[in-house]
C-alpha cells in the first residue's frame, strides 16, 4: 500500500509510546491520522504536532469505539490503515502464600478478565468495526482495501512469573491474526501483528535507572531498550509491502524472557 493524503489510518494508544511513534510516522508519509486514546491532553498534543484528529476512546466500550470511529471517518474519511495498540498490563501470581502469616490468595478474576477485555477484546472490537468500514472502500489497483496491524507482546510466547494474565490477553492477539487475515483475505485486508521486547515506553521510563540499565543488559544485541520508532518502522513496511498477511513477528533484539 501506497502511504500518502490519500489515505486514513487510526492508531489506538496513539497518545504515547509505541502508537504515538506510530501516528508520528504515518503523519511524515503525509497520511491522514486519527489517534484513538483515553489520555486526552496528550492526544490532542500529539493530534496537533501532526495535523492529525483525537478521538477519546475507551476499547472496552461498544458505544465509545463507534463514537471514536464515527469522528474519524468525519474528520478523513473511511481507514485503509489500522494500528493497535492500545493496551495495559499486570504481574499478579495465580496463587501465592504470603510470607508473613502464611495466608493465601489468589489472582483476583475481575483484575484478570479487566485486562483481557482491554487487550484481547478491545483489539477485536476495533478490528472487526475498521475491518467493516474498509469493505465500504473501492479496492486500490492490486485489490487492496485495507491493512490492519495489531500489538502483541514477547510474553505472548514466554510470559513472565505474574503474567498468566497479560500473557493470555497478548497470547490471544497473536492466535486470532492469520484467522482473522483469512476471514478477510477475499476482501483485500491484510493483518499482522508485531511481538515487542521491551521497550522504551512511558511506563519503562518511570523505573529506576539501575532496573533500565539491568534490562538492557538483558538483549542479546543491542544491549538497550528498543525505542518506539523501530516499532514503527516494523508496523509501516507490514503496511506498505503487499506480501505481508497473516504473520506474528518478534522485534526484540533476540530476547527470551527469563521466568522472573
Amino acid at each position: 500500500m501506497k502511504l500518502d493524503n490519500t489515505v486514513a489510518a487510526v492508531v489506538t494508544g496513539g497518545a504515547s509510546g509505541l502508537g504515538a511513534a506510530t501516528a508520528r510516522a504515518l503523519a511524515a508519509k503525509g497520511v491522514k491520522v486519527a489517534i484513538f486514546d483515553l489520555q486526552e491532553e496528550k492526544g490532542l498534543g500529539v493530534a496537533a504536532e501532526i495535523g492529525g484528529v483525537f478521538c477519546e476512546c475507551n476499547v472496552t466500550s461498544d458505544e465509545s469505539v463507534d463514537a471514536a470511529f464515527a469522528k474519524a471517518r468525519e474528520a478523513h474519511g473511511q481507514e485503509r490503515v489500522l494500528v493497535n495498540c492500545a493496551g495495559t498490563g499486570n504481574a499478579v501470581k495465580t496463587a501465592s502464600r504470603s510470607k508473613t502469616d502464611g495466608s493465601i490468595k489468589h489472582f483476583p478474576l475481575e483484575a484478570f478478565n479487566w485486562l483481557i477485555q482491554i487487550n484481547l477484546v478491545g483489539t477485536f472490537r476495533c478490528i472487526a468495526k475498521s475491518a467493516a468500514g474498509m469493505l465500504t472502500l473501492d479496492p486500490l489497483e492490486d485489490g487492496e482495501r485495507g491493512a490492519i496491524v495489531n500489538t502483541a507482546s514477547v510474553a505472548a510466547e514466554d510470559g513472565q512469573m505474574g503474567q498468566a494474565a497479560y500473557s493470555a490477553s497478548k497470547g490471544g492477539v497473536v492466535g486470532m491474526t492469520l484467522p482473522i487475515a483469512r476471514d478477510l483475505m477475499s476482501e483485500g485486508i491484510r493483518v499482522n501483528t508485531i511481538l515487542p521486547g521491551i521497550f522504551e515506553t512511558p511506563l519503562m521510563q518511570g523505573a529506576p535507572q539501575n532496573v533500565k540499565d539491568a534490562l538492557a543488559a538483558s538483549v542479546p544485541f543491542p544491549k538497550r531498550l528498543g525505542n518506539p520508532p523501530e516499532y514503527a518502522q516494523l508496523a509501516l513496511t507490514m503496511i506498505e509491502c503487499g506480501y505481508f498477511n497473516g504473520e506474528d513477528v518478534r522485534l526484540d533484539g533476540a530476547i527470551r524472557m527469563a521466568p522472573r
